[in-house]
């Protein structure tokens, strides 16, 4: 199978079945801190195994080259997993659905969109999705994940037979 992505725009409609988009566009709000304050409340959830705990880290990406073969993707089994642009700089996303539990992926289903620099998103527990695209180097991310025992991170490596390609367009 030969496929090139078509990037989409990244909105909570689309993305629903991979997680959530972390945005104030458009999104309720309540005044705190003597009315200083909008609170865009409850924008993601933290997904979590009964042994993990939450954990704040930074990530800090380099961009790759493209067009950029898809060849593997990965998925956190025990918790979700936030990416929150620190420096305001769009990035790609590629994910695919978390399917059945087992370790496939049908590379019909690998989506790819790009998040404005206002826009973080929420992996859920077990969403194929690919490391981190940032398109500057350096760039930064506020990252909101899993800590624990046990293996977090699968990976699934395409067949030779499969070439995904993610182009800038």
């Amino acid at each position: 199978m030969i496929k090139t992505l078509t990037i989409e725009p990244l909105t909570r409609e689309a993305f629903a079945p991979f997680g959530d988009v972390i945005e104030s566009e458009g999104r309720d709000y309540f005044m705190i801190n003597n009315g200083s304050t909008r609170r865009y409340h409850q924008l993601g959830e933290v997904q979590l195994d009964e042994q993990g705990r939450g954990i704040i880290s930074i990530f800090r990406a380099r961009t790759l080259d493209y067009p950029l073969a898809i060849k593997m993707l990965e998925r956190h089994p025990f918790g979700s997993q936030s990416f929150i642009p620190l420096f305001g700089h769009d990035f790609l996303l590629v994910v695919a659905p978390v399917g059945d539990g087992g370790m496939n992926i049908d590379p019909a289903s690998v989506r790819a969109f790009r998040a404005s620099g206002r826009q973080g998103v929420n992996y859920h527990r077990g969403v194929w999705h690919h490391p981190i695209l940032a398109l500057r180097d350096d760039d930064e991310f506020l990252v909101v994940d899993r800590s624990g025992p046990g293996n977090n991170c699968d990976e699934f490596f395409f067949d030779e037979s499969v070439q995904l390609s993610l182009e800038l367009g």
